[in-house]
């Protein structure tokens, strides 16, 4: 068998390794877990409709993911950040979810994912020569 590598951006082949990888593992997973995928977003919005921040996040098997939260500059600080993620965890509850999970870089939400009771689990230093990068988790059965 002659097989060979290849670099390309190709929306088929990326969704057959994905399915692969999940049905995979989804064969080590209970069975009451499986099929628990689904996308939830928030997004705040001002009064014109503009989009002014959002945490967009997944759930998978027994917890939820946070992949992107952003509020804009200029209304950070503002407790919106924290409204967002208070309704996300909520969300996560509804779900059943026993955790929440987080990365982030040092110069970003590092210590707002903490205030809201994240602990880190992990860490990579040296990231972009001069940051850390964090992995965060919230357990939600004591919650």
């Amino acid at each position: 068998m002659d097989l060979y590598i290849t670099r390309e951006l190709n929306k088929e082949d990326k969704q057959y390794i994905d399915e692969a990888l999940y049905k995979f593992n989804l064969k080590h997973f209970p069975e009451d877990l499986s099929g628990r995928y689904e996308e939830i977003n928030l997004f705040l919005k001002d009064e014109a409709g503009n989009v002014r921040g959002g945490i967009l996040t997944e759930v998978c098997w027994n917890w939820l993911e946070i992949n992107t939260f952003m509020v804009d500059e200029d209304i950070r600080k503002s407790g919106f950040g924290t409204k967002l993620l208070a309704e996300i965890e909520m969300i996560a509850l509804e779900k059943q979810c026993d955790f929440i999970k987080v990365d982030t870089l040092s110069f970003q939400a590092l210590d707002f994912y903490k205030k809201n009771g994240y602990k880190v689990y992990g860490s990579i230093d040296n990231v972009g020569r001069e940051f850390t990068h964090y992995y965060l988790k919230k357990d939600l059965n004591n919650f």
